[in-house]
Formats: C-alpha cells, sequence, structure tokens
C-alpha cells in the first residue's frame, strides 16, 4: 500500500545505472515495505520470514539489514506508510464541501474504497497487525487516536462531547470493518457504508439524525 514517488523506480536497472544512491536506498526501502506486506498476506505474520522478504523485493538479505533491524522493525515501518496514506485520504475526503453530515460520509467511502482497493493488504493492516506484538498495537491505537481528533476538529458542533465519545467510534468502526474482514473478505467493504454513517452519526448527532443519513 505505501506508493513509491513517481521519481523513484520500483526496479533498479542491472550493473552500473548511474542513479543517486539516496534514489537506489528509496527503491530499495520502497520494495521492502511493499514485499513485507505482501509477505504477510502470504503466509500471515508469525510464518512470514526476512526470507520471503526479501525474495518478493528482490534485494538481498545484507540490503534488508541496512534498512531495517528485523521483521518487526520493517513491518512496522509498512504499516506506519499505510497508516499515513490511509489517513490522507480520510482527511481529503473530511475537506470536501458539503455539511458535517455529507463531509462524514465522504470520509467513511474514502476509507472503505482504500480497504477495498487491496483486500490482502487490508487483511495484513487491520487483521494480521494483532500477532504482530504490542508495539504493533500502540501504533494501531495512535492511528486510532489520529481518526479520532481528525472527526473531532472537523464535528464543530454543539453539544461539546468528552473526547473518549470519539475514541468509543472509531474503536466501534475498527470493530466492525475487522469482523466483516474476518468472515466476508475486503472486496465488498464498501457495501458497510450505510452501516458505518448511522454508526458514527449516531453516537455523534443521535439516533434521530443517524435515521435520516444513512440510507439503512
Amino acid at each position: 500500500m505505501a506508493q513509491p514517488s513517481p521519481d523513484i523506480p520500483r526496479r533498479l536497472p542491472r550493473g552500473t545505472h548511474g542513479l543517486d544512491r539516496d534514489v537506489v536506498e528509496a527503491s530499495q526501502r520502497t520494495r521492502l515495505l511493499e514485499a513485507v506486506g505482501g509477505a504477510v498476506a502470504a503466509r500471515g505474520y508469525g510464518a512470514a520470514t526476512i526470507d520471503d522478504v526479501v525474495r518478493r523485493a528482490g534485494v538481498s538479505k545484507a540490503t534488508f539489514y541496512d534498512h531495517f533491524t528485523d521483521k518487526e522493525d520493517c513491518f512496522l515501518a509498512a504499516y506506519e506508510a499505510a497508516s499515513e496514506e490511509l489517513l490522507a485520504r480520510v482527511e481529503e475526503a473530511h475537506a470536501g464541501e458539503g455539511n458535517w453530515l455529507e463531509r462524514t460520509r465522504a470520509g467513511i467511502a474514502a476509507y472503505l474504497r482504500w480497504l477495498a482497493a487491496d483486500p490482502a493488504l487490508a487483511r495484513v493492516y487491520l487483521v494480521e497487525v494483532a500477532a504482530a506484538g504490542p508495539r504493533a498495537l500502540e501504533r494501531r491505537e495512535a492511528l486510532r487516536d489520529r481518526y479520532a481528533e481528525l472527526i473531532h476538529e472537523r464535528r464543530g458542533a454543539q453539544p461539546r462531547l468528552p473526547t473518549e465519545v470519539f475514541h468509543a467510534v472509531v474503536a466501534a468502526v475498527d470493530d466492525v470493518v475487522v469482523r466483516h474482514i474476518r468472515e466476508s473478505g475486503a472486496e465488498d467493504l464498501p457495501a458497510l457504508e450505510p452501516v458505518l454513517v448511522y454508526l458514527q452519526v449516531a453516537l455523534l448527532a443521535g439516533p434521530d439524525v443517524a435515521a435520516k443519513s444513512a440510507d439503512l
């Protein structure tokens, strides 16, 4: 899910290529981030190995250790990159035109479409992350906190609600999405849009407003 810059090649030409060292290292890192996601998607976090990652990335093990200390370090970097990309998409949707309800729906739609665009990696970063240890769970909580802050900022309506309410909204949305991925996969996640709109609006504005806006 980490998207390389257009001027960073995914594959380096063989032999003497004349590319700057920074470009070479950026290409290697990008491929390793993509590869760890692919390896975990294929085998699960516990079974995926550094050998799996370097084979997918087309680099040597020495190159892997130039960038990361171990599998966990590489996975966490990939998770951070994916999180930043996802949050940027949601922020962009929330910043669009329309009232709060319209922007809420747009943010949820952007979130679901982004996940559904790569179902295997959606499972990696929402389900397999739980197997990656306490540091990964801390990163997931940090992402949830940022999402809650975004919802809080964008709502901007009275009465004021405790911060914990916004964290509860994000946790509830995450639980619904993770359950759906576990049971049905991520391909049809956009079908959850009315459910998530109702859930978020009901908690923040009341069930009557939610019933009118969610199209359930």
